[in-house]
């Protein structure tokens, strides 16, 4: 992924391209797949294409790259890669010229995609650079955990913003940044979890999706897992790149490593603080955040970073739902005893349970419809 060697975008498969959407990690993948799904359906018509993954894919889009495949996290891991980014952006900026999508939804991912709308508008081709493209972007950065400002550059560079906590939309009211509530993608009508509560089930191990933070997660996991002792585990992989770094924690027999998409009944859980971990927040998973960062990455965020929580479901609910164990923190025998009070304390069940319908009642979607519905409006 290091290397700057040039590489091309292929075609389009039709001569018209009605939506192109670029989604750059496993968790843009599944939300892009899920508004891509939908829209197909209302609209089968749509010639749809893609920067994602497997999952638009399987969605219907035309993936013309795969972003999942080359997802990184962090300051350190972006500079390392940055030839290959920097060979990407330029490549998509040419296709986007040359192919001239009738409007473009980016699905997170700020460091590229907020580059690439300023980019369309700099050289003429997106609404709000003279051209006829429009910029879509679904799911906001973080605007309210860090770079606050770059809201106003959104505002100059976008043309509609659909976020997925409603907190979100007066992040922005003081710009003229049309922003719109369409809901949590998980609690889409017809939306399979990939997890529910058994108390009777196993540990579930949640290290993340992404190869570098994976690396530095699961054996923290492992080691509180192995200090607890008294019950089966699984592990959840979107890739086989990330199957190769769990194996190589050398995890013990009795903990299955399962892919993605496994239906897991589990009783406890520690995760990092990604996409899943709301997964298991709205499924009342009792459970802990784990997190491990470079450590310059870390001391960084620290830095700029001023929330009180990592965990999304612990700020959405101004609690800690999840207890967060960071850096050095993340002990076998603070793990091991978060794991014991998850299992054996009905207090601790009964509160994660009124917190899972609280988080419920708060992301379900509002009467003005889906991410799909969003879309489909803004390409009339």
């Amino acid at each position: 992924m290091t290397a700057a060697a040039p590489f091309h975008l292929p075609p389009p498969a039709t001569a018209r391209v009605d939506l192109l959407v670029i989604a750059g990690e496993h968790s843009g993948d599944q939300h892009g797949a899920t508004m891509v799904g939908e829209l197909r359906a209302k609209n089968p018509g749509l010639s749809i294409v893609a920067l994602g993954g497997p999952e638009l894919a399987k969605a219907g889009a035309q993936v013309l790259h795969d972003m999942t495949a080359s997802s990184v996290v962090g300051l350190v891991e972006v500079l390392k890669n940055y030839p290959f980014f920097k060979a990407l952006f330029e490549e998509t900026l040419r296709w986007i010229a040359e192919h001239k999508p009738r409007a473009i939804c980016f699905v997170d991912y700020p460091g590229l995609n907020l580059r690439l709308a300023k980019a369309l508008r700099e050289r003429g081709l997106s609404v709000k650079g003279g051209g006829k493209i429009p910029l879509l972007f679904y799911i906001s950065p973080q605007i309210w955990a860090w770079k606050a400002k770059r809201r106003f550059t959104m505002a100059r560079d976008l043309d509609t913003l659909a976020v997925i906590f409603p907190f979100e939309v007066e992040c922005y009211q003081d710009t003229a940044l049309p922003v719109e509530f369409v809901g949590h993608p998980f609690l889409d009508e017809g939306h399979d979890a990939p997890v529910r509560y058994d108390p009777d089930g196993p540990i579930l191990l949640l290290p993340g999706s992404r190869k570098q933070a994976v690396g530095r997660i699961f054996p923290l996991l492992l080691a509180g897992y192995a200090a607890y002792g008294k019950r089966a585990a699984v592990v959840l992989y979107p890739s086989d790149d990330i199957l190769d770094v769990l194996k190589a924690a050398n995890p013990p027999a009795h903990v299955r490593l399962l892919p993605t998409g496994t239906q897991v009944a589990a009783s406890a859980v520690l995760t990092s603080s990604g996409t899943m971990s709301m997964h298991c927040a709205l499924a009342a998973i009792p459970g802990a955040v784990v997190y491990r960062a470079n450590p310059l990455t870390y001391i960084l965020g620290r830095m700029l970073v001023k929330i009180e929580y990592l965990g999304i479901a612990n700020l959405l609910l101004k609690e800690p739902m999840y207890p967060e164990y960071i850096q050095g923190a993340a002990t076998p025998k603070a793990l091991a005893a978060e794991l014991t009070d998850c299992l054996a304390n009905i207090d601790r069940l009964i509160r994660t349970q009124s917190q899972a319908e609280r988080l419920r009642a708060s992301l379900r979607r509002p009467a003005n419809g889906t991410a799909a519905d969003w879309v489909a409006r803004h390409l009339k």
